[in-house]
């Protein structure tokens, strides 16, 4: 996928403004759509822990204590925002300003990779897995969750016709499934859930230990 500086600038703009009532609207689709993705995602997270478009932080206060915490974002005033969120939290968290689509961690960093309702709207979503799968250890675990294709046709529909006003108005798409390429990297996946008409998909897909013995 071709990418041009003045795109990127045009995204960062947007999430931009829209940081302010991210959570407000975030608050929405998790009550009724969501459900319970956040808890069951950190919940399982372990170790060195990069959170891949942390957002607002709205999954800081789900992970356990006792992980060491990294996240990147791609909007300075939602970083600004997640900063806080730490601090009221007391959570020590290594946040930094940064690109999925190309992680400036060197190759197995982590042992967990995180990455929740965002996948969507990064306008690569694959050179970003290839980034989330690069970083992770071997034997570490990638978690996911975000909104996809629907399982029924009418869903299917309104997912299409939603598309052609919010992906070029913020590059937000409905109809991506990043399970089918978690598991063109060589990731096993342990876990995986769909509800709510097959719109939500949360997934915990685990690093080989080892790499595949040639041929």
């Amino acid at each position: 996928m071709t990418r041009s500086a003045d795109n990127d600038q045009r995204l960062r703009r947007y999430w931009d403004k829209h940081a302010r009532n991210y959570d407000r609207e975030m608050d929405f689709f998790d009550r009724h759509l969501f459900r319970d993705s956040r808890q069951w995602i950190c919940s399982q997270a372990a170790g060195d822990v990069l959170e891949v478009a942390i957002g607002t932080g709205l999954n800081l206060a789900h992970y356990p204590e006792q992980t060491r915490l990294t996240g990147v974002e791609w909007s300075p005033t939602m970083l600004d925002l997640a900063r806080h969120r730490a601090q009221d939290l007391g959570r020590v968290v290594d946040l930094r300003l940064g690109d999925a689509q190309a992680l400036h961690f060197p190759d197995a960093s982590f042992d967990t990779v995180v990455c929740t309702f965002s996948l969507c709207a990064i306008p690569d979503d694959r050179k970003a897995l290839d980034e989330m799968a690069r970083v992770l250890r071997p034997g570490g675990l990638l978690l996911l969750a975000d909104h996809v294709e629907a399982t029924r046709w009418y869903a299917r529909a309104t997912q299409r016709l939603l598309e052609l006003v919010t992906i070029p108005l913020g590059g937000e798409h409905f109809r991506r499934r990043p399970l089918s390429h978690v598991t063109t990297l060589g990731l096993h996946v342990e876990r995986h859930e769909r509800f709510t008409l097959g719109i939500v998909e949360r997934l915990a897909a685990r690093k080989p230990a080892h790499p595949p013995a040639p041929h």
